[in-house]
């Protein structure tokens, strides 16, 4: 499928869509809309994976480096966690993706949610958040 009518029916339809698969320039572009569409970038990981593990995979938030709000905290860490889940589960450490996962759901269904998702938390209260829900499992 053509990346415009990919974005078309990511914003039309994205009911109809489970997983898509791209080239690295198309999947980039395709990934920026999915984190917009749900809400906002700082949500959404990604990963560029070698399925024969010929070469490495990376893994990275879609929002990347974010400079223009480098020091601020207000950078929504939710994606990072993400993405560290991804790559945990690719290295075939499931149990300790699921961990982090469930910390990530327990932080967000508390609310503990940056300015970009409607929250008050700064960067540091939501990955403070996270250190204690992961804490808290190990009990």
């Amino acid at each position: 499928m053509l990346v415009d009518a990919m974005t078309v029916r990511m914003t039309l339809k994205p009911q109809s869509l489970d997983t898509i698969v791209g080239t690295n320039l198309h999947a980039d572009i395709l990934s920026d809309l999915a984190g917009a569409l749900a809400g906002s970038l700082g949500v959404a990981p990604t990963a560029n994976i070698n399925p024969e593990r010929d070469f490495p995979s990376m893994f990275e938030p879609i929002h990347g480096s974010a400079f223009d709000i480098t020091g601020k905290g207000i950078a929504n860490p939710v994606a990072t966690f993400w993405t560290g889940a991804q790559m945990l589960e690719h290295l075939g450490e499931m149990e300790g993706a699921a961990r982090l996962m469930r910390a990530l759901e327990q932080v967000c269904a508390a609310g503990v949610l940056t300015p970009d998702v409607g929250g008050t938390a700064t960067t540091r209260d939501v990955t403070a958040a996270m250190i204690d829900a992961i804490h808290s499992s190990n009990v």
